[in-house]
């Protein structure tokens, strides 16, 4: 038995080390940066923009690199919003894994930026355009190895399913939704990998901590609308649509949701408290304590990441009121969108809404996902809180981390946005949030002007999950 036993250890052992000496070569790093590329310069805003172009140009490659066109499957609701599904066939000892990425983009306009956002620019070791850090680098590093295995002959231990989809940034047909309701056969796995989130959270290029985002937030949006006869702007009346809406945003603004961890979040403050020093340290260490301490919850609420991990947050994004310049405004609007710590539903959110508004005529109602619809309530399920990481996922990538950046801990987090996880998590494929990217905490341009990624971050993480996918999917 020891006989034995000894000679596994050493056959995993030499697994493992070969495993870890795999690297991307240069050819592959040249096919990851144009895809890149090639996505980038594809508009897919749901505005103007066309996701079916980006997936059947990312089919393309995949036929290019040997798959086989029973293996390529483009499905969707509609022309402009079809999705992605490719398969890398395995040895089928275990259930599949489902790696997870979004093509859609938020909208950028050229006045607002530097460079073109629907242009690849290269400067100052920076890759520029929409998408580069959200989340069109995960995207293109997926193909990229995916092509790869293919060509080199690499039989992984399960088939390796890659989603590529619409509508995870808005529109109407969000393509992990759909895929699972009209296609489950199609990308049922043992577990998702997704590369919308996580990662090496650094400062001034410094690496602090790698980030496993193993639960989320919960997105809503809601309306707050104010309505009211008006008349003629020459005779002011005492009540105007606008400033009422004003005022409620104002209460909005100056409201605090109330302090709360759960033990993802409790989890991340005491690594952290680790990383950093000073007071911020501390305070880590005195929030975690029974009762909080409320002074060093203050302090770490001026941090804007800190304050979204402790709290649910509510902000209006846009505004909308009035009907000729002459005229006293009918109805003003505003959209509210929220971020909700898990635990609590939408409906429990809008109430808590209407009590910090304070005012029956300000309406607080429920924008639906996925077709913007307005109704009274809000739904009132409550997503399941998290379950443990599964060491299926972290085994690998904490070896893989240990010898791209020795020592630096990995740190199971919480998404302060949103992702497609919601609906792979509520299907019963747990999944995660992850890559390889190291971003400075105060240079995520993700939704934001001037969106950017490091030259050597992207290379990076191309070789990161590169080894980590060999590693997970080798027979152990």
């Amino acid at each position: 038995m020891r006989t034995k036993l000894f000679c596994c250890c050493v056959a995993t052992a030499t697994l493992l080390a070969s495993s870890l000496q795999a690297q991307v070569d240069n050819a592959t790093t040249k096919l990851a940066r144009d895809i890149f590329q090639q996505l980038i310069e594809i508009n897919t805003t749901d505005s103007v923009g066309n996701v079916t172009t980006a997936a059947q140009a990312m089919a393309q490659r995949f036929r290019d690199a040997g798959f086989p066109d029973a293996d390529i499957h483009l499905l969707g609701p509609t022309d402009r919003k079809q999705n992605l599904v490719v398969r890398l066939r395995g040895t089928g000892a275990h259930k599949p894994i489902l790696l997870m990425g979004h093509l859609d983009v938020v909208e950028a306009r050229r006045e607002d930026w530097t460079t073109d956002p629907f242009q690849f620019v290269e400067k100052d070791g920076y890759y520029y355009g929409r998408g580069t850090q959200d989340m069109k680098d995960s995207d293109a590093i997926f193909v990229a190895i995916l092509s790869r295995f293919r060509q080199e002959g690499y039989k992984p231990d399960r088939d390796i399913i890659l989603i590529l989809t619409a509508d995870e940034e808005g529109g109407q047909y969000d393509g992990v939704d759909w895929l699972l309701r009209n296609h489950r056969e199609l990308i049922d796995a043992e577990v998702g990998l997704n590369g919308d989130g996580g990662g090496i959270a650094s400062e001034h290029g410094k690496p602090l901590i790698f980030e496993v985002d193993a639960s989320e937030k919960l997105y809503a949006d809601y309306q707050f609308e104010v309505t009211n006869p008006g008349g003629h702007s020459s005779l002011p009346a005492t009540e105007n649509a606008i400033y009422r809406l004003a005022d409620a945003l104002k209460r909005l603004q100056a409201y605090q949701f109330p302090f709360e961890l759960n033990a993802v979040t409790r989890a991340y403050f005491g690594s952290m408290s680790q990383v950093v020093t000073g007071q911020s340290a501390a305070d880590m260490k005195s929030i975690l304590r029974t009762p909080p301490d409320n002074a060093a919850v203050a302090r770490l609420s001026t941090d804007p990441l800190y304050n979204a991990t402790m709290r649910t947050t509510c902000v209006a994004t846009m505004l909308q009121g009035g009907h000729a310049h002459n005229a006293l405004p009918q109805r003003a609007t505003a959209n509210v969108n929220c971020r909700i710590l898990p635990g609590h539903s939408r409906e429990e959110v809008r109430q808590e809404l209407v009590r910090v508004v304070a005012d029956p005529k300000v309406e607080v109602r429920f924008v639906t996902p996925h077709g913007g619809a307005v109704v009274d309530n809000a739904p009132k399920d409550v997503p399941p809180a998290p379950p443990a990481p599964l060491p299926l996922v972290m085994t690998s990538m904490k070896a893989v981390v240990a010898q791209m950046w020795p020592g630096l801990p990995v740190v199971p987090t919480m998404d302060t946005g949103a992702s497609d996880d919601v609906f792979t998590d509520a299907a019963g494929i747990p999944s995660y949030e992850f890559s390889g990217f190291a971003i400075d905490t105060d240079d995520v341009r993700a939704h934001g002007k001037d969106e950017r990624l490091g030259v050597k971050s992207f290379n990076d993480g191309l070789d990161f999950y590169y080894r980590y996918l060999k590693l997970l999917t080798s027979a152990h």
